[in-house]
């Protein structure tokens, strides 16, 4: 599947959930629950990906943890916050370049308004 495919499943799965569950649960919740319905339409799914800091000769294996990784290609950064903040995106483009992947998903569950919650971040812009 190209990039463009997996986003649009990951995006239609996002949906599916929201639907299931509503706003107000805890992100793990979410995060539990994107990974099944991700997983039951065929695809790859990791959760709690560890993610390495390497700074001069120095690395940190586990500085960090990816939400959700899809087909080794994506990845998905969960919020169930008031609001998200530029912090919030700016976390996930960090991920983007610590990661060398191209293509993010940045969504916040506890909304009333889905659609304006649910962001696509590429790794340089």
């Amino acid at each position: 599947m190209t990039e463009n495919e997996i986003s649009y499943e990951i995006r239609s799965a996002i949906y599916e959930v929201y639907f299931a569950l509503g706003p107000g649960l805890l992100e793990s919740s979410y995060e539990f629950a994107l990974k099944h319905e991700l997983e039951s339409r065929g695809l790859n799914v990791k959760s709690q990906v560890k993610l390495r800091l390497c700074y001069k000769e120095a690395v940190w294996e586990d500085a960090y943890r990816l939400d959700l990784l899809v087909e080794d290609q994506i990845i998905v950064e969960i919020k169930s916050v008031e609001s998200l903040n530029n912090i919030h995106h700016k976390q996930l483009l960090a991920y983007l370049k610590l990661s060398g992947l191209r293509l993010g998903i940045l969504v916040n569950f506890n909304t009333d308004y889905l659609k304006a919650n649910i962001f696509r971040k590429l790794n340089g812009y």
